[in-house]
């Protein structure tokens, strides 16, 4: 079945039966971070956390800058507040570079990439189109935009291109909105903030005083820049028919296209207010969260949406949607229909009961074990340090992974246990990406006032793999491969999770299959690419035709 009779239609059961294969070790997931030279520690503000700014951050990314074929990483700071050791030291970014033998060297000055605003997130892309890629940082403050000499090198043309965006930005994501072959840019902003015009801890939880909002506060409006094709980008909210009359907390931003179109869509996810679901109609946007049925709870209520995840769940050829919440409400997994509309199937899908104790942040689906099907994968990590004195356990939370079970279970999630991956910890954003190219999808998760872990996936390449590297107009493509009777497809995407960025390169589990009989790419520009009898545990760059 090609990729296009697939957009349709459901993969029969019967055509998934796995193929027999041999007794497997446990995955587990080993923390790495102290080993492997990341020497690093994040800061937000006070421990006490008097104001939501100081809660909020945590975002990085596993991107590849130098073009070596291993994945860097990328580290967002905060910022200290009176109270912390050495206050008077602004803490910085941070580039670490993957020096191949599973350790990372600090490249932070050398490359020009160590600002020292107050940090949100960031995203990554190649948006001048010269080979290399780029990296866009969010800030509470002007937002900057690194641009890849290619020598190893960033230079800081936020300002010249017209997109240091002041405010407070969170979520970021790259995607050509308009089709014209560059990549445009989607900033979401939380809240018209500052700490003088807000009582500290002037808020309740539970009958704990804790800081205010954002409820009450003024929502800040997000932005939309075209790229112009001249290394600067133009605003077009208003053209394109994103601005809001009434703006909401934007935190969460992704360029997909949901519907299959051949256009990326946009999704956003706001905290305690409907997310928008964006439905891209040429050069302008229209939003139908609501009526798509992706905008709220099942039940009709806004949420306090968090991080996306985006992927095939259910193997249908459809992307779905699962956006995380805070405690004592549930993440909300979207599952597409493929006619434009959304489910809420958190419950049916089996993780809305285990989602409930937890303040769930960055998420992603990830096939941690190569069985062909798209597990997921939540950081959690509470808000108020003050749940401490209710629960010693409230603050820091112990992470999720949750497993696939895949069709002859209705496609439903398990929780399952993985080594290091659940030491608690104040969790914000994650990455997933294969750092050691061995095969499997490791974890980067970034941590609120203390170090990243960085989760070293150890057993998941003892089935086979395929991970493919697009060379062209990769972002935004659709990748579909058949192994086995198994059709698999996945979308390139620039941000989602919370305030992060994974590797770009897509990563196939093929079971006990030591082939692909067929891959299938759908390219932005319109090109259609097929390759057939793929041999498995490969990493395979593949260039646009035409191009």
């Amino acid at each position: 079945m090609t990729l296009l009779a697939a957009l349709g239609v459901a993969l029969l059961a019967a055509c998934e039966a796995p193929t027999p294969e041999p007794d497997l070790t446990p995955v587990r997931f080993t923390d790495v971070t102290a080993t492997c030279g990341l020497d690093f520690r994040m800061y937000s503000g006070s421990q006490v956390k008097n104001y939501i700014i100081e809660a909020k951050g945590g975002g990085g990314a596993f991107f590849d800058y130098d073009g070596d074929g291993w994945l860097d990483i990328y580290l967002v700071n905060g910022s200290r507040l009176a109270g912390y050791p050495d206050s008077a030291q602004a803490p910085t970014n941070a580039l670490y570079r993957n020096m191949g033998d599973g350790t990372f060297a600090d490249y932070t000055h050398a490359a020009g990439v160590g600002d020292a605003g107050w940090g949100m997130g960031c995203a990554v892309a190649d948006y001048d189109r010269d080979g290399d890629l780029d990296l866009y940082v969010t800030n509470y403050g002007p937002n900057v935009l690194y641009r890849n000499e290619g020598n190893g090198q960033f230079r800081d043309v936020g300002k010249i291109a017209g997109v240091d965006l002041a405010g407070w930005s969170t979520g970021a994501t790259f995607g050509d909105y308009d089709l014209d072959g560059d990549l445009d840019l989607y900033v979401a902003q939380y809240l018209h903030f500052a700490p003088e015009r807000v009582p500290p801890r002037g808020g309740m939880w539970k009958g704990v005083l804790v800081f205010a909002g954002p409820l009450g506060l003024a929502g800040a409006q997000d932005a939309l820049y075209r790229n112009e094709g001249d290394g600067t980008f133009g605003h077009v909210t208003r053209q394109a028919h994103v601005e809001r009359a009434e703006p909401t907390y934007g935190l969460g931003a992704l360029f997909c296209d949901y519907d299959r179109d051949g256009d990326p869509d946009l999704y956003v996810a706001n905290d305690s207010a409907p997310n928008f679901l964006y439905r891209n109609e040429g050069d302008t946007f229209r939003e139908i969260g609501v009526a798509a049925g992706a905008a709220l709870s099942a039940a009709g209520v806004a949420q306090a949406g968090m991080g996306i995840a985006y992927g095939d769940y259910d193997r249908d050829g459809f992307g779905d949607f699962l956006v995380t919440h805070f405690e004592d409400d549930y993440n909300a997994l979207y599952r597409n229909r493929r006619d434009g509309t959304f489910a809420v199937v958190s419950a049916a899908a089996g993780l809305a009961e285990p989602s409930l104790p937890h303040l769930s942040f960055g998420t992603c689906f990830i096939d941690y074990d190569n069985d062909q099907d798209q597990d997921l994968f939540v950081a959690n990590g509470h808000v108020y340090p003050q749940m401490r004195h209710l629960n010693p356990d409230e603050y820091a939370e112990p992470n999720q992974l949750f497993a696939n079970q895949g069709p002859t279970r209705a496609y439903r999630f398990a929780e399952v246990a993985a080594g290091d991956l659940s030491q608690p910890a104040v969790s914000r954003g994650a990455a997933k990406g294969d750092y050691d190219n061995d095969g499997d999808v490791d974890l980067l998760v970034f941590n609120l006032d203390g170090p990243p872990q960085l989760l070293r996936n150890d057993g998941g390449n003892q089935r086979n793999w395929l991970s493919l590297r697009l060379v062209g107009r990769g972002l935004g493509a659709k990748v579909a491969v058949s192994s086995g009777g198994v059709e698999q497809i996945a979308e390139v995407v620039s941000g989602g999770s919370f305030l992060a960025h994974s590797d770009e390169r897509v990563h196939f589990g093929l079971g006990a299959n030591a082939t692909a009989d067929w891959i299938e790419i759908h390219w932005p520009s319109g090109r259609v690419q097929r390759l057939e009898d793929v041999a498995a545990n490969q990493f395979l760059g593949v260039e646009e035709p035409g191009r």
